[in-house]
C-alpha cells in the first residue's frame, strides 16, 4: 500500500486491539510458504503488528518487517524489538534489489496494488526467490462456526475468511501481477483459544467492522456476542476457534 493510502485503512486506530486479539499463523504453513525459497532472508510485507513476523523469527529466518501504518509498526517494534522493522509499502519497498529470498504477506496481499507491487516484489527478490500470501480462515465445516458466519454476515466474515471459499477468493492475487509462476495453494490446521468476549474483540478488529458507524457496529457485535453466549460450544468459558492457515505461493519469474 502506498503511504498516502495508509489513512484510507482503518487498522491504525485499532493497533493495540489487533496486537492483543489477532491470531498468529500455523508454523507448518509458514514452513511450506518458504519451501521454494533459496535462502533464509525473508521480508514480511504489510507486517501489521508482527503476527507473522514473530513466527518467522521463531523459525530462525533472517526476517525484516515492512509496514505502512505507524501505529501498527509501533506495536510490532514493541513486541519484537530484535527484528528490523521499517516503514514502507508493497508499492515502495525500502530494501535494495535482490536482498531477500522470500516475500511473505500475512492477511495483507489483498490490500496491495499489484500493478505497482508486482515490480517491487520481483525487484527485491533474489534469483530463485518466492512470494507467498497467508490467510487465517475459519473452519466453516464445523457447525457452530458456520452459524457464526451466518450471524456475522459478510462485513465480518467474507469470502477470504472461510475454509470453503478462501482458495477461490485469493486465487487472483499473484497471477494478476504477471511476474510470477503458477501459484500453489495449501492449508494447514490452526486454532486460537478464545472466550465469547475475546472472540468478539477479535472480530471487532476486522476492517469491515472498524469502518461501520458506531451504532451499527455496536448492534452487530452485540448480536455476535449473544450467539456465542447461547451456543453450547462457546457459552461456557474458553474454547478453541477452529481455523486453518491457507497459503498461496509462487516463484518469481
Amino acid at each position: 500500500m502506498e503511504e498516502d493510502r495508509v489513512h484510507d485503512l482503518p487498522f491504525g486506530a485499532a493497533a493495540a486491539a489487533y496486537a492483543e486479539h489477532r491470531p498468529d499463523y500455523a508454523p507448518e504453513a509458514v514452513r511450506w510458504a518458504l519451501g521454494l525459497a533459496p535462502g533464509s532472508r525473508v521480508l514480511d510485507l504489510g507486517a501489521g503488528t508482527g503476527k507473522l513476523t514473530g513466527v518467522l523469527a521463531a523459525l530462525g529466518t533472517e526476517v525484516v518487517a515492512v509496514e505502512p501504518d505507524p501505529a501498527m509498526l509501533a506495536e510490532l517494534r514493541r513486541a519484537l524489538p530484535e527484528v528490523r522493522a521499517l516503514r514502507g509499502s508493497a508499492e515502495a519497498i525500502p530494501l535494495p534489489d535482490d536482498s531477500v529470498d522470500a516475500v511473505l504477506a500475512g492477511n495483507a496481499m489483498h490490500w496491495f496494488d499489484m500493478a505497482a507491487a508486482g515490480p517491487e516484489l520481483t525487484r527485491v527478490l533474489a534469483p530463485g526467490g518466492t512470494v507467498a500470501g497467508l490467510w487465517n480462515v475459519l473452519d466453516d465445516r464445523v457447525g457452530w462456526v458456520a452459524g457464526l458466519e451466518r450471524v456475522s454476515g459478510r462485513v465480518v466474515i467474507g469470502p477470504r475468511d472461510t475454509h470453503s471459499r478462501w482458495r477461490t477468493a485469493t486465487g487472483p492475487f499473484l497471477p494478476t501481477a504477471g511476474r510470477f509462476g503458477e501459484p500453489e495453494q495449501a492449508e494447514f490446521p490452526h486454532g486460537q483459544r478464545r472466550t465469547a468476549d475475546t472472540l468478539v474483540a477479535t472480530l471487532a478488529t476486522r476492517a469491515g467492522v472498524l469502518t461501520l458507524p458506531e451504532q451499527e457496529r455496536t448492534t452487530l457485535l452485540d448480536r455476535i456476542h449473544t450467539y456465542l453466549t447461547t451456543t453450547p460450544e462457546t457459552a461456557n468459558g474458553e474454547f478453541v476457534l477452529p481455523m486453518l492457515t491457507g497459503v498461496q505461493r509462487a516463484p518469481a519469474r
